[in-house]
């Protein structure tokens, strides 16, 4: 890694340490705060000095002092390099963030800072088509014109809105124009539109439970009050949410594969809830985030191609069907509506993801890569599920349940009584695994207890095993009982 000159800002020249002094500590706390790892290269004596506006022989002098102490290496050619057998500090490979002043965002989910086995929202990455991908890219800069080079439009390229209508036309079923869709940057930058347009602080919002944290997160910064609504084998409970609070002004579903639980809505369910829209004037914001992947059985429709009144706004994210880099999702608005989400996106949205990011999605759908892309991740979602789901039921103790989900990209293990999600989480995560505790996605209490975890990227038996022998491993060696779970799930059996 080569260590830019930009990363330090100009010397003092007012201070009383001498120019090379004040270079050679900040060289020196760069390398003690892991800035500098052993190895990375420095910029010439030359760059260094143009940059920080000093002499050459200033900066020569600081790196010949820390050279003579052993922290810099000079490889001629290679240039001036920390010393690779420099140890980090311990006290930055270990040293935890400061502790806030206020208490911890109980929805808000801690991602690993690099990827790791089993983690939650992650496709295969393996398999996705970079060589496709790269061609297209090529293509884009080949005929790249001046324009291209300006700010994206604030409501997304035509080409991909125009694209993403006719995907979700033909393979969703929703009538749904150009200009109804809305290209956003993700989940939460396609629920905050939906807030700024429609919603008002105060207001009450229906979520299921356990539900999307990152949902209730968001909900939260808008000043909405939230209503948990349970969910059983058929969904969100909508008759029991009419029942105990129908004054709610939108609710947040995922009814084609219910996060984190799986299930789908059912069909009466999803017609009782656009009635109760229709006759309230709320609105219904359905999260379509992976109901493309579907083993068992044929996908109920979207609550948005059922909708006769204009109540229902569909969300759907590329994060999820291509990679999550990519950092592109859109948005389905009714037709009534979307003038009023227009001025609110001119005025608040900068368009989302850049361009040529946009302009390469919209070539993947229209040319077919997408549809193509989909129908393989299925076919191969669907051998790594069985074989997550074998390998785990093999190795894991007795006691514990795999629940085998009819669609989507992850598996809920059932605990046994008696052990607690998330202290097993963090301590399968300091063995490099990464799942997450089912007691989290919950808003009220009871919280019950499992461990969700991915299988998108499980491409073998061997790793499935590991995970089950260190849920065995960790359990017997626990050095005190767990904290008792508070119920186990509730039998969700595959249609």
């Amino acid at each position: 890694m080569t260590f830019s000159s930009r990363s330090f800002a100009p010397l003092d020249e007012r201070s009383a340490a001498p120019l090379y002094r004040q270079l050679y500590n900040r060289v020196l706390a760069a390398i003690a705060a892991g800035t500098l790892a052993p190895g990375d290269r420095l910029p010439s004596a030359r760059a260094m000095a143009k940059e920080l506006g000093v002499a050459r022989g200033t900066v020569e002098l600081a790196y010949s002092l820390l050279t003579s102490e052993g922290y810099l290496l000079a490889l001629k050619q290679k240039g001036t390099v920390v010393n690779p057998e420099l140890r980090p500090p311990a006290a930055a490979a270990t040293a935890q963030p400061p502790a806030s002043d206020g208490p911890e965002d109980p929805d808000a989910l801690r991602r690993p800072p690099q990827l790791l086995p089993f983690q939650l929202g992650l496709p295969a990455m393996d398999a996705f088509p970079r060589k496709i991908w790269a061609r297209l890219g090529a293509r884009y800069l080949r005929g790249m014109q001046p324009g291209d080079l300006d700010y994206p439009p604030p409501l997304g390229l035509p080409a991909l809105r125009s694209a993403i209508a006719s995907y979700l036309q033909m393979s969703r079923g929703i009538a749904c124009t150009t200009q109804q869709v809305f290209i956003t940057s993700g989940w939460r930058s396609s629920l905050s539109l939906v807030a700024q347009t429609l919603l008002r602080n105060g207001e009450r919002a229906w979520v299921e439970d356990p539900g999307y944290p990152v949902t209730r997160q968001v909900l939260r910064q808008f000043g909405l009050e939230l209503e948990g609504v349970a969910v059983d084998a058929e969904g969100m409970n909508v008759e029991q949410a009419i029942a105990n609070a129908s004054a709610a002004q939108v609710a947040m579903v995922t009814p084609g594969h219910q996060s984190p639980l799986s299930m789908a809505l059912s069909l009466p369910r999803r017609q009782l809830l656009l009635d109760w829209a229709a006759s309230t004037g709320a609105w219904i914001v359905e999260d379509d985030y992976d109901s493309e992947y579907r083993y068992v059985g044929r996908p109920l429709p979207p609550l948005a191609s059922l909708d006769r009144h204009g109540r229902v706004l569909y969300a759907g994210t590329f994060s999820k069907m291509l990679f999550p880099g990519i950092r592109l999702a859109y948005l389905v608005v009714p037709l009534a509506q979307v003038a009023a989400f227009e001025r609110v996106a001119h005025a608040l949205f900068s368009g989302g993801s850049p361009s040529m990011t946009q302009a390469l999605v919209a070539q993947f759908i229209a040319e077919g890569h997408f549809t193509r892309h989909i129908q393989r991740m299925r076919r191969l979602y669907n051998e790594r599920r069985a074989l997550t789901v074998g390998a785990l039921e093999r190795s894991l103790p007795k006691g514990w349940h795999v629940e085998r989900s009819p669609g989507g990209m992850h598996l809920l293990l059932r605990l046994p009584q008696g052990v607690s999600d998330t202290l097993l989480a963090e301590q399968l995560l300091a063995k490099g695994i990464a799942v997450q505790a089912l007691s989290r996605w919950h808003l009220a209490l009871p919280r019950r207890s499992g461990l969700l975890l991915s299988f998108t990227n499980c491409a073998s038996a061997a790793q499935a095993e590991q995970l089950g022998a260190l849920i065995s491993e960790k359990l017997s060696l626990s050095p005190r009982p767990l904290a008792p779970a508070a119920n186990l799930l509730a039998n969700n059996r595959e249609p």
